[in-house]
């Protein structure tokens, strides 16, 4: 139910994550002030840009410059995480390799998913089984990201947590462990307040439906125009990524603060600019809340065109269901006022396969 919308809205999450864990957290009117803006922005644009989230403006900007420093690095030590099916199309991608409705983007990413055991979904999950290929240059780049990874996810997978407790005694290790705890969960928190949005109950997208939830990150590069006799010119396909929807749930985008590239379509058809403001994520829903919401919420097209000369880095982390979750539209008030059932059930291990099987050339 995209509109006509012109900008995308601003919204500061923190009254919501202060409380997200309170039992009456539906009743505080900060929360419901946040909810309120979190579902009108759903409604019409199906983006926001999210600030008072908690997560350092530090962290923001040293996942960004890590993975600016793996793409500034030779050919031959980027492939050597090179995409395979082996892997469960885990890895790392070339310029062109990825491609959006046939046409090859401009851009080379690294792809990472929650890591899949042998048998952990049966069928379902055979294409998805395998482990994430860091590299060993950057130093303490998987460091890094997983800790980034566990903030927006909530799994405590920070490597210090592997270290015995008793390297961190007494004081020490309760402090490690609150700064951990205060600072995870974020997209969880987040779809607490639109499970409210949507007349549900809090805890609407746990359990069953994402009690588990499956995650994928991409670390994308979009290289700039090049330069010709002192003008710029475009690659033979300028797309950065081609218009398309994301697939799950919601998704948390860290872009660099100086390049405007992203473009989402309103209703109208017509490409709005979502320009970097500091500090934030930018957040869009995906096509299984699209279904969860009955329609209520779209997951709308978007697409990159990097028309700087600077080389672009995003960080992009898509929180989903959990992976053989089957879903369907909420029986809320909410929902069943957008009329009956507009979608069938779809299970989100089958939609994100069909999207990796297609999704990549040279694989």
């Amino acid at each position: 139910m995209a509109t006509d919308f012109s900008s995308i809205p601003l919204i500061d999450v923190s009254a919501l994550l202060a409380k997200c864990d309170d039992p009456k957290m539906g009743e505080d009117p900060g929360v419901l002030e946040v909810v309120r803006q979190l579902d009108k922005a759903c409604t019409e644009a199906g983006f926001f840009y999210l600030k008072g989230h908690g997560v350092s403006d530090a962290l923001l900007k040293e996942v960004k410059d890590i993975t600016r420093r793996f793409f500034e690095l030779p050919c031959e030590e980027k492939t050597k995480i090179k995409m395979t099916p082996a892997a469960g199309f885990r890895g790392y991608q070339r310029v062109g390799e990825n491609i959006t409705k046939g046409t090859p983007d401009m851009h080379e990413a690294i792809d990472c998913y929650k890591e899949v055991t042998r048998g952990m979904y049966g069928d379902l999950g055979k294409t998805m089984e395998g482990y994430n290929q860091w590299p060993q240059n950057p130093p303490k780049f998987k460091v890094i990201m997983e800790e980034y990874i566990s903030i927006c996810t909530g799994m405590l997978s920070h490597p210090f947590i592997s270290i015995p407790i008793i390297l961190f005694p007494g004081l020490e290790f309760f402090i490690l462990m609150m700064i951990l705890l205060v600072r995870a969960e974020l997209a969880r928190k987040i779809m607490r307040g639109i499970a409210l949005a949507l007349g549900g109950s809090p805890d609407e997208f746990e359990g069953q439906r994402a009690g588990d939830p499956f995650w994928v990150m991409r670390l994308i590069g979009y290289p700039g125009l090049t330069t010709t006799n002192g003008t710029h010119e475009a690659m033979k396909n300028d797309i950065g990524c081609g218009a398309h929807t994301d697939y799950g749930l919601l998704t948390l985008l860290n872009q660099d603060e100086d390049i405007n590239a992203l473009q989402v379509r309103n209703l109208s058809g017509e490409w709005i600019s979502a320009p970097p403001v500091p500090g934030t994520f930018v957040c869009n829903i995906g096509d299984m809340l699209k279904i969860y919401s009955n329609g209520l919420y779209e997951s709308t097209l978007h697409r990159v065109i990097n028309n700087s000369p600077k080389y672009r880095v995003s960080v992009v982390y898509f929180y989903e269901t959990n992976f053989d979750t089957a879903v369907e539209p909420l029986d809320t008030i909410r929902t069943r006022k957008n009329g009956t059932k507009k979608f069938e059930k779809a299970i989100y291990g089958e939609h994100l396969v069909s999207k990796v099987l297609t999704n990549f050339v040279d694989v």
